[in-house]
């Protein structure tokens, strides 16, 4: 029964355009808003319904107004513009990733008003309003069921023809690397350090995934190197195993194994078993371990690094000394972190088994350009910064504060703690937080109550929203600090 309609109000008016083009409009806002998560959670609508971190958003812009749009008949349309449409629009001017038109995207919202325009006619032959508003949510359905057979279908043909591209470089080798920690530095630092002599392209930024690395090869990829250096990721068993399919790497450096993305794993044998199925790859000639991980059985692995000493990491770099062939030399870098220190060493390692010579490598290594977000350190304002923002495991979180409380003035940290970690490491990260800093800024919501319980001495600052960063430091904050961005983690987190 339908307690309000707008005939009642204005009889003379014919209000058939106001609605469809009205149920268009929210229509399309509902796709925008589902697309923006898909995309955010890497197109998993599983991850996307059941891993998300702030699931009431989907009550508010996806459930509640589907059922308001079936059953509440024109009352529906005064919600959705004086309510709905504003607030998802402030929702989305906000996101710290706003929605980007991929191709994918394209092909879905093809797909999706081609299937709307199809519903529009048959939308016209009924009459009620129920069953036909009910009607135009079934293109959304549909498009999905399509859009994901379709992708698959183009992921398939594409990851082909990377493939072939890969098996017809003939000068080419494929150096994988995996881990829980580190991939990314470990990448760019090997990447680096064997440009000085070969022909080097690595996968950028954080690409990692299958899909990611597909696109990679056959886009960007040049037919002249010699080497390709990948980062491979992974979310559940068999990520990596697809991915050595796929790059088939010569090489294989599996770094340190730890309990990021315990979620998805539920245990670090799972973690383990799941990074070494690089081993897998057809054409593994040489299968390198961090030291300190356990190899599971029937695999072949040579750990690294080897035996390192005089290790020094300060604010202003770090040096050690590294043994190579029974013989100790001695690197300096103004990388900061003493993981780093790790991470060069076994670039080191790999470059010099793969034919460089130690003093070139030396003077590579002091060359090293920092990986971006990842422990960089800028002066600004009579402040120092450390960007640790794209580092989430904790490990690397307590290097961060052991190089921060190096600082002899006041320290700052902001941080949302570790995202996919567990209680008990964001309890120690909050009590080294609390040992070392004056102030914590908390971000996001997901560990703030946790994080704010646990540090007890420092002045806490909470906040939901990160767009009031900004004018938050200025007043907080002042010349001779030390401002440290510990881990950074979305708006929809």
């Amino acid at each position: 029964m339908e307690f309000f309609t707008f005939e009642s109000v204005y009889p003379e008016v014919d209000w058939t355009i106001v609605r469809t083009v009205s149920n268009w409009i929210f229509l399309l806002a509902l796709a925008y808003y589902f697309l923006t998560n898909l995309q955010w959670y890497s197109y998993k609508i599983f991850r996307v319904l059941f891993r998300h971190h702030k699931w009431r958003w989907h009550i508010y812009y996806f459930f509640f107004p589907i059922i308001l749009f079936i059953y509440a008949g024109d009352i529906f349309y005064l919600y959705f513009y004086i309510f709905y449409l504003p607030f998802l629009i402030y929702w989305a001017k906000y996101l710290d990733k706003p929605l980007v038109l991929t191709n994918r995207i394209g092909r879905f919202l093809f797909i999706y008003i081609a299937l709307l325009l199809f519903d529009e006619i048959l939308h016209s032959g009924l009459s009620s309003p129920i069953k036909n508003n009910a009607l135009y949510l079934l293109p959304l359905v549909f498009t999905i069921f399509i859009s994901n057979a379709t992708e698959l279908v183009l992921l398939r043909q594409y990851a082909k023809v990377a493939k072939e591209k890969i098996l017809s470089l003939q000068k080419l080798k494929v150096i994988a690397i995996t881990g829980s920690f580190g991939k990314t530095s470990l990448k760019n630092f090997l990447a680096q350090i064997l440009s000085e002599k070969f022909q080097v392209y690595a996968t950028p930024r954080s690409v990692n995934t299958f899909a990611g690395i597909v696109s990679d090869i056959n886009t960007n990829l040049p037919d002249f190197s010699e080497f390709y250096v990948v980062e491979a990721g992974a979310r559940a068993p068999g990520d990596i195993l697809q991915i050595a399919r796929l790059v088939l790497p010569q090489y294989g450096i599996v770094g340190k194994i730890g309990s990021a993305h315990m979620e998805y794993f539920k245990t670090l044998e799972t973690i383990r078993d799941t990074k070494f199925e690089l081993a897998q790859s057809e054409r593994m000639e040489k299968l390198y371990s961090y030291k300190d991980n356990e190899i599971p059985e029937g695999i072949s692995a040579v750990p690294f690094p080897g035996a390192m000493r005089k290790i020094v990491a300060t604010l202003d770099g770090l040096s050690f000394e590294l043994e190579i062939n029974q013989k100790f030399y001695a690197f300096e870098s103004e990388i900061l972190g003493i993981f780093n220190a790790q991470n060069i060493a076994g670039a080191i390692q790999i470059a010099y088994d793969l034919g460089m010579d130690i003093n070139t490598i030396q003077k590579e290594v002091k060359k090293l350009a920092p990986v971006p977000h990842r422990l960089n350190r800028v002066n600004a304002n009579g402040k120092i910064i450390l960007d640790d923002s794209f580092n989430g495991n904790l490990e690397g979180m307590l290097e961060a504060i052991r190089l921060a409380s190096l600082h002899k003035g006041r320290k700052v940290i902001i941080t949302p703690g570790l995202v996919e970690s567990t209680k008990k490491e964001n309890i120690r990260l909050a009590q080294a937080i609390d040992k070392h800093f004056a102030i914590a800024i908390l971000t996001g919501e997901l560990n703030s109550a946790i994080l704010s319980e646990n540090i007890t001495i420092a002045s806490k600052i909470i906040l939901k929203e990160k767009r009031a960063l900004e004018s938050v430091l200025k007043a907080s904050t002042q010349a001779g600090d030390l401002i440290l961005f510990a881990n950074d983690a979305p708006s929809y987190i």
